[in-house]
């Protein structure tokens, strides 16, 4: 479905960011992106949905190629149609705007189809009843939790192929954590909707991915199904905290993998 061939991404014709990353999504799949801050995972979604334009970035060697067809470096609005919708870090909103009325602009591209549109906002609001009752809140006055079920279901009404979701958990309650994460894999389950989701939280990501690969300094380092990379025991330890006996460790007692890198002998 998505095929990223040994890409590199330069900021302001100077700052080389990434550095022959290779990766790919089969139709169906979640896979997961991880590594720490600044490790490149951002930087690796928005060349895939043309925002590098915004940010003065460009794939400079390789190439992206979404169902066969080549799409690095096009416009973001161009993307969208092709069917691939990214879900920004931050939950960005319409402030000023309803709950109601950020799903209909999330739907403008298919301003058209209008008995479409209206079906799709009440399978949003069957994917997160919290927000039906909340339709006519302005959206600048919901928690996190609430713009982060906003957000993914504006992305949804675009009809997306494929969805990149951008640090979903990030600043959530490990409750809230857990509900938008069983509704991401129902979406993935009853909509067959391709995701890629970048994600700090490694327990998260991993209990729901099916393929997982792991970024260091613009470059992937590890790769594999996501069952495997769970008892990957430098997955334990740097990002679940877990020795090799599975008890979590004092964070001062975990080597920093720089020291060690064991999954680049």
């Amino acid at each position: 479905m998505l095929e990223l061939n040994n890409i590199e991404v330069v900021y302001s014709d100077v700052i080389l960011v990434l550095k022959g990353v290779s990766l790919g999504i089969e139709d169906g799949q979640i896979v997961a992106l991880m590594g720490a801050n600044g490790a490149g995972k951002t930087t690796t979604l928005r060349a895939i949905s043309g925002l590098l334009k915004t940010e003065l970035g460009e794939v400079t060697e390789g190439n992206i190629r979404f169902y066969g067809d080549q799409i690095d470096n096009s416009d973001p609005e161009e993307i969208v149609k092709r069917g691939i919708v990214q879900v920004l870090e931050g939950r960005p909103s319409f402030e000023q705007l309803t709950v109601d009325e950020n799903l209909k602009v999330g739907g403008y591209s298919r301003r058209k189809d209008r008995e479409g549109v209206k079906k799709d906002i009440e399978m949003i609001y069957g994917y997160f009843p919290r927000l039906k009752g909340m339709k006519q809140r302005v959206s600048g006055y919901l928690s996190g939790g609430e713009k982060q079920m906003m957000v993914l279901g504006r992305a949804l009404m675009a009809n997306p192929k494929l969805l990149l979701l951008d640090e979903p958990s990030l600043g959530l309650s490990p409750l809230m954590v857990k509900e938008i994460f069983l509704v991401i894999e129902q979406i993935n389950k009853e909509r067959k909707n391709s995701i890629l989701l970048v994600e700090q939280n490694a327990m998260a990501a991993l209990s729901i991915a099916d393929y997982a690969y792991v970024m260091e300094t613009g470059r992937i380092v590890l790769d594999g199904f996501a069952e495997k990379l769970r008892e990957n025991e430098d997955i334990k330890e740097f990002y679940l905290g877990l020795s090799n006996v599975g008890k979590r460790k004092n964070y001062r007692e975990v080597k920093h993998y720089k020291r060690r890198k064991r999954w680049l002998s």
